[in-house]
């Protein structure tokens, strides 16, 4: 149940203080997923970025 919270509040911090859209969240979710929690790699992160280019809709949602 913490790794939920934790999942939770780190990406309501990262929606709600973020300004520009899904383009200006990459590099605050690059620092607190990759280097400061390490839930996923760097790779794994541009993988996803990737895959939400891919799809249609605004990156806010895609990614």
């Amino acid at each position: 149940m913490k790794e939920l919270l934790d999942l939770f509040w780190t990406f309501a911090r990262i929606g709600g203080l973020t300004f520009g859209g899904g383009y200006a969240m990459l590099p605050i979710l690059q620092r607190e997923v990759v280097e400061k929690r390490q839930w996923v790699s760097d790779e794994e992160l541009m993988d996803y970025y990737a895959i939400g280019q891919c799809t249609p809709g605004i990156i806010a949602v895609n990614t």
